[in-house]
């Protein structure tokens, strides 16, 4: 779309629509494409209530834009409003030369142009208020027939001719031969019920392209996880009808670029806002005991808690659906601790899938770097020799962190991730040994860490220990604390105060050093090869040798 050269509008394109019609199905998905592209578009975000004016404001949005789109659906002349869009627009295109495009949602042109059905209803009633002969009337009808006029598009209904939903490819797909039985089940649901009996993957391609190739089918892969799977149900285009829609949902943001399918068409599920995490919740837990009142409070620690993930909100409101107070309190205090099995499960499916290099750099995010910025997580896991670019990107693709851009407040990218999997990162690292601290493979939590250093209790499992504490505070630290902990290569201590005088023993594993108020005492390694890479003592006095350090930094 070309905007004119006379006019430098501050919006691209004005969308004028009537929400009732469109707002939760098409909108979103035109309004999400032309986001992608990057083109700024005006849409109005609040239904305009009953005896209320159009607002200037609107009518200021469309002088200012290069570009409108009206989407003319069903109830669209039933909205005064919408004609007065409408009349506004193709005032704006006689006077300086504004860009329209009609698009017809499930409507002709000629029932906009002429007008008939919905259209003619809804002008009759107008009529009807303003009077035959009004101006107002006048200038709708002119609006409508000189928009419906114009060159656009039409969309009528997906039209399929038949669709197939194959849920939990992942789980029923486990190796190559449970493909045929869903490739058998594609065939039959789109040839309505005519069995075809598929000997091989093979033979189960070549009859899917073959009957299905002329057929404009609606077909939805569900929760996908390896390239096969895609390649044995629907492998190229060409393999369906034309004007054939297939939606795949999947874990792994990298297995469709695999595929071939470009950017532009892969979208990311967000998570609700929260208006809808709020309904969602109550439609769960409130549903079968509106008798039952619960105090707000409650409520909303149940939504900080799911933080707008729908799966947690439907699992956790039939949890507790029809339960009292006392239990809402009891549970929520529990799943502070550890996180519910029936969402921890499914969330872990994506960890699962990972190489065990994958894991561990998840595992360090999840429990000591979220929210740091990217180049500090990548000096740190880079000392420990990860492969920490390869690592997070392929931690981003199956959605299990995200990258922050820079903003105003934060001037470095940064690595985020949801509560409840940053939680079941956690529950991973207690898993290891549930009653023992000292057998898990990291520690961060001040009460284990107090013990272990004390007592000089650590371990071959233990491989981090991070201790970042709100406000300074002293910890005993006993001379073999580090130094029976052979396994050790990360050591962060923030806050930490120590007085001991004498040298403390380090593992010659340890590769990062972190305690910028680390005591003046002289740390002393183990004869042998040294690992050390990354040192932090800002604020200390200590005394350290360079042949310490596995190279010289």
């Amino acid at each position: 779309m070309a905007a004119s050269s006379k006019i430098k509008g501050n919006y691209h394109i004005f969308l004028s629509f009537r929400g009732a019609d469109v707002r939760n199905s098409f909108l979103g998905h035109l309004y999400a494409a032309l986001d992608q592209k990057g083109i700024y578009t005006y849409i109005n975000s609040e239904e305009l209530q009953k005896g209320k004016l159009i607002t200037p404001v609107l009518m200021k949005a469309i002088e200012d834009s290069r570009i409108a789109i009206i989407i003319f659906s069903e109830d669209y002349a039933s909205s005064p409003w919408c004609l007065e869009e409408v009349a506004k627009i193709m005032e704006c295109k006689e006077r300086r030369d504004l860009v329209v495009f009609p698009l017809f949602y499930k409507v002709e042109p000629r029932e906009v142009r002429t007008p008939r059905q919905s259209y003619r209803e809804a002008m009759v009633k107008h009529e009807s208020k303003f009077g035959k002969d009004s101006e107002k009337v006048k200038r709708w009808k002119k609006a409508l027939f000189d928009a419906s006029n114009l060159s656009g598009w039409e969309l009528n209904d997906k039209g399929f001719e038949a669709s197939c939903f194959l849920a939990n490819v992942r789980e029923t797909s486990k190796d190559s031969k449970v493909l045929v039985p869903l490739q058998e089940k594609l065939l039959s649901e789109i040839l309505l019920g005519k069995v075809l009996t598929v000997f091989s993957v093979d033979r189960g391609i070549s009859l899917i392209q073959d009957r299905l190739c002329h057929k404009k089918i609606l077909l939805v892969l569900d929760d996908v996880d390896d390239v096969k799977q895609l390649n044995a149900l629907a492998g190229t285009r060409e393999w369906f009808g034309k004007g054939s829609r297939i939606i795949i949902t999947t874990r792994d943001n990298h297995l469709l670029t695999l595929h071939g399918i470009d950017k532009y068409h892969i979208y990311e599920v967000k998570t609700l806002k929260d208006w809808e995490a709020l309904e969602l919740f109550r439609e769960h837990a409130f549903l079968r005991s509106k008798d039952i009142v619960i105090r707000r409070d409650l409520v909303d620690s149940a939504l900080h808690y799911a933080n707008g993930l729908p799966l947690a909100l439907e699992v956790l409101g039939s949890f507790l659906c029809g339960r009292r107070e006392q239990v809402w309190e009891s549970a929520l205090n529990k799943l502070a601790k550890s996180p519910d099995k029936a969402i921890n499960d499914v969330l872990k499916l994506s960890y699962d899938g990972l190489e065990d290099y994958a894991k561990e750099i998840f595992i360090d995010i999840a429990r000591f770097f979220k929210g740091r910025s990217i180049e500090y997580i990548m000096k740190v896991l880079n000392s420990c020799d990860f492969d920490t670019t390869i690592g997070v990107q392929v931690l981003v693709e199956k959605s299990l962190i995200t990258i922050e851009k820079p903003s105003i407040a934060i001037e470095m990218e940064t690595l985020q991730m949801h509560d409840l999997i940053q939680l079941m990162g956690m529950d991973i690292v207690k898993q290891e040994c549930r009653d023992d601290p000292r057998r898990r493979s990291r520690l961060w939590l001040c009460e284990d860490v107090r013990d272990l250093l004390s007592w000089d209790m650590g371990t071959n499992a233990i491989k981090a220990v991070v201790l970042n504490l709100p406000k300074t505070e002293a910890i005993y630290i006993g001379p073999n604390a580090f130094g029976n902990m052979r396994r050790l290569r990360l050591l962060i201590m923030i806050n930490v105060h120590n007085s001991f005088q004498g040298p403390i023993y380090l593992p010659n594993e340890l590769r990062w050093f972190e305690w910028p108020e680390c005591p003046p005492w002289v740390p002393k390694f183990s004869p042998g090869p040294k690992k050390l890479v990354g040192l932090d003592l800002r604020k200390s006095k200590i005394q350290v040798m360079m042949e310490q350090f596995k190279v010289r930094i």
